[in-house]
């Protein structure tokens, strides 16, 4: 441990104690210890098993395939460690679970990522750190500091590497077409947009393609892949309008329900996404690549604590 983080100590919750490791294992720490269980009816539990008054404290807990549980744990820790007279409170969410919520789409119904927000808020923590919001709003919600990282770097760096000709980057919808804007200057790669209507959740329809992918490789990028209904919707128009390679990038592999099926058998010649959320055996394939997030967010967390820019890391 250096000298300069002498004052921080890490603490993992249960959702994706590997990538946490991993963060700790860079910064030269190890995990906190903190218990952490369940009691017979379900509820969650949590207590710090060691003396941390007047440190400063890094919580990562990324939501994964159990959203609601993931967070009351989250809630419960950051209780804890209020109590515990820890000096500050740092919330590292790689993912942001309920971002997808970000607005009244129809009428009565609430917005649950501004209610994450306040739940989070009330509790109190002094920093949020996540990575690649579904919508930049969401920052907004929040009345503490967002350090609002992104995956641009990697795909970038990983993407460079394999030298791909006649590449085309495709938006999945207007919402991400800064993100693939950006992807495709930094690849030196055109850009496309595909025009999509979504009747019922998790159901994606593509309507129109703005852009060229005829004999083109194509890099569809996306923050999320949760059904994979959306993405592989999209490959039969692509493949009727005469592209070669179609390549998928996504920072969080949620992969629920059918999402594995589809994606194993929907001729991608890669599916690369981070280990924001911990996939098990099960949830892997054989054309599926994960990209480490641990260097960006403990080189994030070590500036934090030395406040050093962070926004420098992704110019």
């Amino acid at each position: 441990m250096t000298d300069e983080l002498k004052s921080v100590r890490i603490f993992s919750g249960s959702s994706n104690p590997k990538l946490a490791e991993q963060i700790a294992k860079i910064l030269g720490l190890s995990l906190s210890d903190i218990t952490l269980s369940k009691f017979s009816c379900g509820e969650n539990y949590a207590r710090v098993s060691e003396s941390i008054r007047g440190f400063d404290a890094y919580v990562i807990q990324s939501i994964g395939l159990s959203p609601n549980d993931d967070y009351m744990e989250l809630f419960l820790i950051l209780d804890a460690l209020k109590r515990a007279s820890t000096k500050n409170i740092y919330v590292v969410l790689p993912h942001f679970g309920y971002a997808r919520q970000d607005k009244k789409s129809a009428p009565r119904e609430p917005i649950s990522s501004r209610l994450i927000a306040d739940l989070l808020s009330s509790i109190g923590f002094g920093r949020l750190i996540t990575v690649d919001l579904h919508s930049d709003q969401i920052q907004g919600f929040f009345n503490q500091p967002v350090d609002h990282l992104t995956c641009l770097p990697l795909f970038v760096d990983y993407f460079k590497e394999k030298q791909l000709q006649d590449l085309t980057v495709v938006a999945p919808d207007t919402g991400r077409a800064k993100f693939a804007k950006k992807l495709s200057d930094r690849l030196g790669a055109e850009l496309a947009i595909l025009h999509k209507t979504r009747p019922e959740h998790n159901v994606a329809e593509i309507t129109n393609v703005v852009g060229n992918v005829n004999n083109r490789n194509l890099l569809i990028v996306d923050d999320m892949i949760d059904t994979a209904g959306s993405i592989t919707s999209s490959v039969d128009t692509l493949k009727n309008l005469g592209c070669k390679d179609i390549y998928v990038a996504a920072t969080h592999p949620v992969f629920s329900g059918p999402a594995v099926q589809r994606l194993s058998t929907a001729n991608f010649k890669e599916v690369v996404v981070t280990d924001s959320i911990y996939l098990p055996e099960s949830k892997q394939f054989k054309n599926l690549v994960q990209l480490p997030l641990a260097p960006i967010l403990a080189e994030t967390i070590k500036r934090n604590n030395l406040n050093q820019s962070i926004s420098t890391l992704f110019l």
